[in-house]
């Protein structure tokens, strides 16, 4: 997507049905703007609806034998103009996704910045770049979280 100086990129993205774009054209969207744009863009209901569906596809996009008989649970922070907990909890071969902050204790929390995350999530991010540049913090298990992308299936632009 081209830089849209009319400001209808907002619009444009506002108008796509999240659920029908593939986690490939996803990709491709992420990839084509800057991380200015990006924080442009994750304002209100489109953040909403954004996060919703990235957190919704993580159970489709788990490798479970990949996580083998780890058990762990992942807080997600993504700060910008609020900040949205969301839980991932792997066990049994599984993984289950939460809105909100439970009162478990995680293995790991990640915090990130909106347009950090859609990178990440992605695969137009390397988590351990964002790491050393102090764009993605972690607490707690960070070798848990330096190894979390080989846990998913995720798309590359």
């Amino acid at each position: 997507m081209a830089d849209n100086s009319s400001g209808n990129l907002t619009d444009d993205l506002s108008g796509l049905d999240f659920a029908a774009v593939s986690p490939e054209e996803f990709a491709r969207i992420v990839k084509g703007l800057s991380a200015r744009q990006l924080g442009e863009v994750m304002h209100g209901e489109l953040r909403t609806r954004v996060l919703s569906e990235v957190f919704g596809r993580m159970r489709q996009q788990f490798r479970p034998e990949a996580a083998g008989q780890l058990k762990a649970l992942i807080r997600w922070t993504i700060t910008g103009e609020t900040d949205e907990v969301y839980e991932t909890s792997i066990a049994d071969g599984a993984c289950t996704v939460s809105a909100g902050r439970s009162d478990a204790e995680p293995r790991t929390t990640l915090v990130m910045g909106d347009a950090e995350f859609l990178k990440l999530v992605s695969g137009n991010g390397n988590p351990v770049t964002m790491f050393m540049m102090r764009k993605l913090k972690v607490a707690g298990d960070v070798g848990l979280a330096s190894g979390l992308t080989r846990y998913f299936d995720i798309p590359k632009a």
